[in-house]
């Protein structure tokens, strides 16, 4: 629910008086932009990534087996840490900021779900695959 415009300017005093009161601790209270924050860690990870690139070649190229395979590992693990740092970036729509909402990243939020949900088959995937089957022979296709 958004704050009233008689509220949001009490807000914004009352945070001036503690940024004049206490700098220190407002800047503190204030915390980090979270978007910034998950972006510099995938690009870091993206960085590293590369790195993982040039141990594989340097070892296919010298043939030297534990060093391809180290570089294999260091992708494999920079690309994670990546994917996982992008997934967690906040929209920057600005709705959550303007309302001085968290963002919900949880698994269960909306923002994290994949396909939508609707009515779910509660049969076995062979039922399943026989009931196209048998739609597919009644449409005629496949004659």
């Amino acid at each position: 629910m958004p704050l009233s415009d008689h509220e949001q300017r009490l807000l914004e005093q009352m945070e001036q008086a503690l940024l004049a009161e206490d700098p220190k601790f407002a800047t503190a209270m204030r915390g980090a932009d979270l978007r910034r924050r998950y972006r510099r860690r995938a690009v870091f990870a993206g960085l590293v990534f590369v790195v993982g690139v040039v141990l594989l070649m340097t070892g296919a190229v010298t043939q030297v087996i534990a060093l391809g395979v180290a570089g294999f590992v260091v992708m494999l693990g920079s690309a994670f840490y990546a994917v996982t740092s992008w997934r967690r970036v906040p929209p920057s729509d600005g709705t959550a900021a303007a309302t001085g909402e968290v963002p919900d990243i949880s698994p269960g939020s909306p923002r994290r779900q994949r396909r939508p949900k609707g009515p779910r088959n509660n049969g076995s995937f062979m039922d399943r695959m026989e009931q196209r089957w048998r739609n597919r022979r009644e449409r005629g296709y496949g004659q």
